[in-house]
C-alpha cells in the first residue's frame, strides 16, 4: 500500500496526519510506504490531486475527496468523529480509508487549541476545531479573572473595558494589569491592538464586524466571525439574534438562537468555516473567513473563486455545534 502525503512547506497537520496514520495502523499486518510530497503552487497542486494541506492519497486516490473541492495550496479540514472539524482525519477515519476494523481504533488524543491555526507551538499546531479554545480558558488566577471581567464588560456593555477598568481586579491578585493583559495577548486568549487597547476577546469584537449580535437581556456586540457569533448563546446561555451579511452578494442574514435553537432567514443558510495556511493569532489567519452564506451554492462559487483558501460548508446546526464546542460554558470565573 503507497500512501502520499501532499502538503504545503511547513504544514503543521501534515506531521499530525503522519502519526495518526501510525496509530491506525497499529497491530496491524500492512505493508505501507508513506511519502511526503511538498507541493508550492497552485499549478502542482492541481496535477497531484491536492485539495488542500494535507492530502492523503491512497494507491493514488484521495478516500477523503469531497465533489467539487478545488485544487489548494490551503490547509484542509475534515470532519471528526465528535460533528465538528480539524486538520488531518480521525484515526477510525483511516482506519476506514486503509480497510482495517475500525471496532479496534484507539480513542483520538485530546488536542487542545482554537478553530485556527494558533500562535505558536508544536503539538498544539495542529488546527483542531473540534476541540474545546482550551486556550481561551486561562488556569492563571489573575488572567481568569482578567478574562471574565472583559467577557463580561463586552456581554453587558457592548464595548470592550479600558484599563483604569481592570486596574482593580489585576490588583486583587497582586498583577499589573498591563503584565496580565500582555500575557492574555500572547496566548491569543485576546488581542491588544498598537496602543495597548483590547481589540478582541473571542468572541467579541471591539470595532465593526459583519456579524452584529443582539443578546437577550444583554447588550449588542459584534463578534469575530460567525462561528464567534453562534457561539455567543451557548457562552452565556441565552437567546440572541445575529445580524449578518453574504460576502459574495451583501445580501442580509439574520439567524435567531432560541432556546439553544438556531433558524436563519433566508433558511437556506449556510457557514463557511476555512483558513489561510499559516499559522498566527485567530483573528489574523481565519476570523476573516468564517462566513454565513446565503446557500450552498453561493459559498461554492465563493470557494471556487477563493482557491488560496482552505475549508468546508457546514448547515446552520452543524456550525452552531462548533460554536456551541467552542464556547460553551467559557463565561465563568
Amino acid at each position: 500500500m503507497k500512501l502520499e502525503i501532499l502538503q504545503v512547506p511547513d504544514c503543521p497537520n501534515a506531521a499530525v496526519l503522519e502519526e495518526r496514520i501510525r496509530q491506525a495502523l497499529t497491530g496491524e499486518l500492512v505493508d505501507i510506504e508513506v511519502i511526503h510530497r511538498v507541493l508550492d503552487t497552485t499549478a502542482d497542486a492541481a496535477a497531484a490531486g491536492m485539495t488542500g494541506s494535507p492530502t492523503l492519497l491512497v494507491d493514488g486516490s484521495d478516500p477523503f475527496a469531497v465533489p467539487g473541492q478545488e485544487p489548494s495550496l490551503s490547509c484542509r479540514l475534515y470532519p471528526s468523529d465528535t460533528g465538528g472539524l480539524g486538520g488531518a482525519p480521525s484515526i477510525a477515519a483511516l482506519r476506514r480509508a486503509l480497510d482495517v476494523d475500525t471496532s479496534q481504533a484507539p480513542p483520538a488524543p485530546a488536542v487542545a487549541a482554537d478553530c485556527c491555526a494558533p500562535a505558536s507551538g508544536t503539538d498544539s499546531a495542529a488546527w483542531m476545531p473540534e476541540a474545546p479554545r482550551e486556550a481561551a480558558r486561562p488556569s492563571d488566577p489573575a488572567e481568569r479573572a482578567l478574562h471574565y471581567a472583559i467577557l463580561q464588560t463586552f456581554a453587558t456593555q457592548g464595548r470592550a473595558p479600558v484599563t483604569s477598568d481592570l486596574t482593580g481586579v489585576a490588583a486583587e491578585y497582586h498583577g499589573d494589569v498591563d503584565e496580565v493583559l500582555g500575557r492574555l495577548h500572547d496566548a491569543d486568549v485576546i488581542r491588544l491592538d498598537s496602543s495597548g487597547n483590547i481589540a478582541a476577546a473571542y468572541p467579541f469584537s471591539a470595532s465593526p464586524t459583519p456579524h452584529r449580535v443582539r443578546i437577550t437581556g444583554g447588550a449588542t456586540v459584534y463578534a469575530m466571525c460567525a462561528i464567534d457569533a453562534l457561539g455567543i448563546p451557548a457562552m452565556l446561555d441565552t437567546d440572541v439574534v445575529i445580524e449578518s451579511v453574504d460576502p459574495s452578494n451583501d445580501r442580509a442574514i439574520t439567524v435567531t438562537v432560541q432556546d439553544s435553537v438556531a433558524a436563519a432567514q433566508p433558511q437556506t443558510t449556510v457557514v463557511f468555516v476555512g483558513a489561510q495556511a499559516a499559522q498566527g493569532p485567530s483573528a489574523d489567519t481565519c476570523c476573516n473567513y468564517l462566513n454565513f452564506f446565503t446557500d450552498r451554492q453561493t459559498a461554492q462559487a465563493w470557494m471556487a473563486a477563493h482557491p488560496h483558501i482552505g475549508g468546508v460548508i457546514l448547515d446552520l446546526t452543524e456550525a452552531q455545534h462548533l460554536g456551541t464546542q467552542i464556547f460553551g460554558n467559557q463565561f465563568h470565573t
